[in-house]
């Protein structure tokens, strides 16, 4: 499996009072495949989670990959980044 990290990213609008957070990480299972962990919500709540298990590690990975660029392509962002760029 890749040596992916768990990714953390956020989208703040205060012009339509979006906090959101969304995280994406993949764990193993004990079969040799790998599972996709998805937690979303609004920035201070529980938020949800939903796990989507692959039968490989390859195919998990390709599946954050994908899902990750889909999310910066909606305009979420690495917590530290604001909307200018600069570092928080």
């Amino acid at each position: 499996m890749k040596d992916l990290h768990p990714v953390h990213l956020r989208r703040i609008d205060p012009s339509q009072n979006m906090r959101r957070f969304y995280s994406i990480s993949l764990q193993p299972t004990l079969f040799g495949g790998a599972s996709l962990v998805r937690d979303w919500g609004r920035i201070g709540t529980r938020g949800q989670s939903m796990i989507e298990t692959f039968d490989t590690p390859i195919e998990a990975s390709d599946a954050m990959t994908r899902l990750e660029r889909r999310k910066r392509r909606r305009g979420y962002l690495d917590p530290q980044v604001s909307r200018s760029g600069r570092r928080e």
